[in-house]
């Protein structure tokens, strides 16, 4: 229809200048709404009202083209959240008209062809008529499409597309100034997540978390479908990387000049590889194991401040297609603002591994350990120490060393602080320590901590070896032996002897003489009273003279002199033993004498064999003790000394083993129960002076010749002899028992041929 120059001068009726009127209020309408609105989505939802109520329709939507990635979009809000829906900008009337610049009006949507009816039949909603135009900028520059659908009373009309036009270009001008302030604030947007997920994985000291972080911001950033960063390990010369999978952590670990990764790490140069199996260096063996098919590959190198490529980054089919020059670039920014933190990482991964080890290695010690700050904390205290001190780490880590010592520690705190100044170390052997006030014996070593790099002090280190238990044998040691041989056994592990040794070593038995009579006078607690002061004497004198107590027998002594450690004069020391013990049996029955208390004598049996000693007895019991037909022998000496009238019984393998001179006289050749050969018995009289026993010399003379003729069966010469001693000391028992021994062989003399040996009837 043409428009002639009559047409525009005609005057407009009332209900024209009405419409006219009303046109240019909806525009001033939306001027004035769009001015007000600050973000995008509220002019789309004003639009969508106004346009629904000035066309008398059910609905309408306004699409923006996105020129990223060619599709039409809109927003509308569900609730309290913002939805958006996207569709080609080329599909559909919607599509039609954005990619024409034509406005359209459809009467009949089923009959056209371009009407996409999947949204109804989802929806369940009826699609009548469409009016749908092009939205332009002022430069004519389309830049999205407004289309509502449904009229009410009839379709659409020409006035309806005309009015449509106005509306959206009345709002084009805001539409695309919100829409460059909303790219503009989802650039400063990404930014800013950008920046602050840098700093996030910079924080990130893990490792392993550290991998994963990365890989999946960088499957985010660039839409793909994998990442994986790979490590170099100098140590080993590979690429190696860490991933979580079933709650464990998984290495994989290759060569660094291998497949894609390897080439990138070696030459340092980028690869954007689109077609993966086109290209020869791509090692198709992953995907054949994982079942994953590898499309495209973007891998950069991950290069550190220094210039030195410490690892690569690999990405995995971009879902929307290639890789680009862009993706190329913006993934070597990522991985130039990460490999700081990477760096880091390793190396806090390193230390870790160290400080691991070193832990290990600490808590395995079998000495305890103690590092302290320069300050005197307490640091690190590992296993050894919770042990020895009865104490756990976390109750003693972090506090003051001060605080744990007594006040007999206080020589500790001098000798660190010396420690630290001289910074060398200083050892203190058998030293007694008391932590949280419980006592330990130790070997303690204190050492300065020094730093290599700046020679700085970093404290000092306790080395605590724990001696209680060895002080404990050597004690109870002490009480068998001389506490200088104890000592001995123990520095020079002699302790080896405990498991059986068969040696050459000197026994003595002592037995109470009258012990009998105590126990019936004195009752329980008394006799208990008078064998613990004299077992102290007894053992005293023992244990001077290097001699090892093996056990108690009732109120009999059992002790061996050579074991567990050998002396050139065991026999001297066992003799001397003996003769203390008789003086000091003396002088104790002269203190109980003064005090109205009963006295007693002993006997002593001494013989030098070869004996077996070691731990004897059950599992459940056992004791180190000594064994062999020599101790019995000891003991039947010891028996014989009543039958003897003596006190001190030496056999002829203990005198002739003397390096001493003493005095002493052979007494008889007897053979004891249970042995058939003769043994020389001798009686040792050195305990002996001039008012116990008178004119010792020429007793022992006389007694010579009466043992002379006693085995010669010269009976009246040896009676006479032995007669002859006791005139000079009435005392001389053995003299008597000699006399009457002679007078009944005299009367009954012995079958067979006499060879002066005696035959004892009881042990």
């Amino acid at each position: 229809m043409s428009v002639t120059t009559d047409t525009l001068a005609r005057p407009m009726t009332e209900s024209q200048r009405a419409a006219a009127l009303r046109r240019t209020e909806v525009l001033l309408e939306v001027t004035r709404k769009c001015a007000t609105m600050t973000q995008i989505d509220g002019v789309l939802a004003m639009l969508v009202e106004l346009t629904s109520r000035e066309l008398d329709c059910d609905r309408g939507t306004l699409f923006l083209n996105d020129p990223k990635t060619g599709e039409l979009y809109s927003r509308f809000a569900q609730g309290s959240q913002s939805l958006e829906i996207r569709i080609l900008n080329t599909s559909g009337i919607a599509g039609h008209v954005f990619q024409t610049g034509e406005s359209l009006l459809v009467e009949d949507a089923y009959a056209d062809p371009r009407f996409n009816s999947t949204v109804d039949q989802r929806t369940g909603y009826k699609t009548r008529n469409i009016v749908c135009v092009p939205v332009r900028t002022p430069r004519g520059e389309i830049i999205g499409v407004m289309q509502n659908i449904n009229k009410h009373d009839g379709n659409f009309t020409a006035d309806d597309v005309a009015l449509l036009e106005e509306m959206t270009s009345q709002a084009t001008v805001f539409l695309q100034s919100l829409q460059s302030i909303e790219e503009i604030e989802q650039v400063r947007a990404k930014e800013l997540a950008f920046l602050s997920m840098i700093s996030e994985i910079s924080s990130e000291v893990d490792l392993t978390r550290l991998l994963q972080r990365v890989v999946a911001e960088t499957v985010r950033m660039f839409e793909a479908e994998r990442a994986t960063i790979f490590i170099h390990d100098k140590a080993t010369d590979t690429l190696f990387s860490l991933f979580s999978a079933g709650g464990k952590v998984n290495e994989i670990r290759f060569p660094s000049n291998v497949g894609i990764a390897g080439t990138v790490f070696t030459t340092g140069q980028s690869l954007n590889i689109p077609h993966a199996y086109a290209d020869l260096r791509f090692n198709p063996s992953f995907d054949r194991q994982t079942g994953f098919f590898t499309r495209c590959i973007l891998c950069v190198p991950i290069v550190n401040k220094q210039g030195e490529v410490i690892g690569v980054t690999q990405v995995l089919n971009k879902k929307t297609g290639a890789f680009t020059d862009k993706d190329e670039q913006q993934l070597k920014t990522f991985t130039g603002q990460i490999a700081i933190a990477l760096e880091n990482s390793k190396l806090f991964d390193d230390v870790q591994r160290m400080k691991l080890y070193n832990e290990s290695v600490l808590q395995s010690m079998s000495n305890g350990v103690l590092t302290l700050d320069p300050l005197g904390k307490i640091i690190t205290c590992n296993q050894a120490i919770e042990r020895i001190w009865s104490c756990k780490a976390a109750e003693v880590q972090g506090r003051l060393l001060a605080d744990l010592l007594d006040e007999r520690g206080s020589w500790i705190l001098e000798r660190i602080e010396k420690v630290k100044e001289e910074r060398s170390s200083d050892i203190f052997p058998d030293a007694e320590v008391a932590l949280s006030g419980v006592v330990k014996s130790v070997n303690l070593t204190i050492m300065p901590l020094v730093s290599e790099s700046d020679d700085s002090k970093l404290g000092s280190m306790l080395m605590v070896e724990d001696i209680s238990s060895e002080k404990r044998m050597k004690s109870t040691m002490s009480r068998y032996m001389d506490p200088v041989i104890a000592a001995q056994m123990m520095d020079n592990d002699t302790l080896d002897l405990l498991g059986g040794v068969s040696a050459e070593a000197t026994i003595m038995f002592t037995d109470v003489r009258g012990f009998t009579t105590i126990t019936e006078e004195y009752g329980a607690q008394g006799t208990v009273s008078f064998l613990n002061e004299y077992f102290s004497l007894m053992v005293d004198c023992i244990t001077a003279q290097g001699g090892m107590l093996d056990k108690f027998i009732g109120d009999a002594i059992m002790a061996c002199f050579g074991l567990p450690v050998r002396h050139d004069d065991d026999p001297d020391r066992a003799a001397r033993a003996a003769i203390n013990m008789i003086r000091t049996l003396w002088e104790w029955n002269a203190q109980r004498r003064d005090r109205g208390l009963k006295t007693v004598d002993m006997g002593v049996g001494i013989h030098t064999d070869h004996i077996v000693s070691g731990n004897i007895g059950s599992p459940k019991r056992m004791d180190y003790t000594v064994i062999g037909d020599g101790v019995n022998l000891a003991s039947r000496l010891e028996s014989a000394c009543k039958a003897y009238s003596a006190r001190i019984l030496a056999s002829e393998n203990t005198v002739s083993r003397f390096n001493g001179t003493y005095r002493m006289r052979d007494i008889d050749l007897v053979v004891v129960k249970g042995k058939t050969a003769p043994v020389r018995v001798y009686e040792l009289l050195d305990y002996h002076d001039a008012q116990t026993f008178p004119a010792m010399r020429d007793v022992l003379g006389h007694f010579e010749d009466g043992i002379l003729a006693y085995r010669a069966a010269r009976w009246d010469e040896a009676i006479t002899r032995f007669e002859k001693c006791l005139s000079l000391n009435p005392g001389d028992g053995l003299s008597r028992t000699y006399v009457e021994r002679c007078r009944i062989l005299q009367a009954t003399p012995p079958e067979g041929d006499w060879d002066g040996v005696w035959v004892m009837k009881e042990k």
